[in-house]
């Protein structure tokens, strides 16, 4: 199961990485209240990465407070 999960991770690297390359042509894009032109490429990047960061952060959020119902659960059944 390990190898599957790292060629999945492998196999999306490079074809993220693929499309950041073939993506490198300037853009205009609006940031809260200010234009900024950059490379289609850093855009790809930067939003992959974003997405990144809150998935881990909903993910951990998730399972934090899943471990806490089981704890709260498990001390109200041992206190009968």
């Amino acid at each position: 199961m390990k190898k599957a999960k790292l060629i999945v991770i492998i196999v999306i690297s490079i074809l993220a990485f693929i499309i950041f390359l073939q993506n490198t042509e300037s853009v205009e894009t609006k940031i809260l209240f200010m234009n900024v032109a950059m490379p289609r490429a850093i855009l790809l990047i930067l939003t992959f990465i974003a997405g990144f960061v809150a998935g881990t952060i909903t993910t951990s959020l998730l399972l934090r407070k899943s471990g806490k119902k089981k704890t709260v659960t498990q001390d109200s059944s041992n206190s009968r």
